[in-house]
């Protein structure tokens, strides 16, 4: 089947109901109007707060991770440390609020590498992704009620060997990295 390579049509949102409203999000039905065919569909979509993860990289050129269980997936994931950003916080800020909390570990300098649409076909949120460097251990962890996080440092190109071996799953974890390459590549070519 043959289709037109032209642009598609942006849909007219319309009004939004609650379906649940949970601790963590918020599921929305909301109206869509498709503006030639006049199409309208209400689609589910989950209102989430803004997230943020963190790369924190160690001045010996390693990455801080974290292995946690997850409840989704019924498994634990390597991950970069991470989590909600409280309304009206600094993605950066949050970054490294996050980074302690989690891992104990605070930076001399702190960036935002980029942000990312987690899943823009069910999620209306952004993930923060940031640069923190030269961290240190230098406090205890601070974990929420429901967390136990093992904490480890990897050489940066070790790291990528896990994400492209398949060891590291999380897919806002890999774009991170993704973001990270044009840094790591310059830092490693002026050392």
């Amino acid at each position: 089947m043959n289709h037109s390579s032209g642009s598609p049509s942006r849909w007219e949102k319309g009004a939004s109901r609650s379906l649940a409203a949970t601790r963590i999000f918020d599921v929305r039905g909301v109206e869509f109007r498709h503006p030639v065919r006049g199409t309208q569909r209400e689609f589910v979509v989950i209102d989430a707060p803004d997230w943020v993860n963190v790369l924190a990289l160690t001045p010996d050129g390693h990455l801080v991770f974290v292995n946690q269980f997850r409840y989704g997936t019924n498994d634990f994931s390597w991950e970069i440390p991470g989590g909600v950003i409280d309304k009206g916080e600094d993605p950066v800020v949050a970054g490294v609020r996050e980074l302690q909390e989690e891992t104990g570990y605070v930076g001399k300098s702190s960036r935002l590498l980029g942000s990312v649409n987690p899943n823009p076909a069910i999620l209306n949120n952004r993930c923060h992704l940031v640069l923190v460097e030269g961290c240190v251990r230098t406090t205890e962890q601070e974990w929420d009620a429901d967390e136990e996080i093992e904490v480890t440092t990897l050489p940066v190109d070790e790291a990528y060997a896990w994400a492209r071996s398949g060891r590291i799953t999380h897919s806002l974890v890999l774009n991170a990295l993704l973001l990270f390459a044009p840094v790591w590549a310059e830092m490693k070519a002026g050392r």
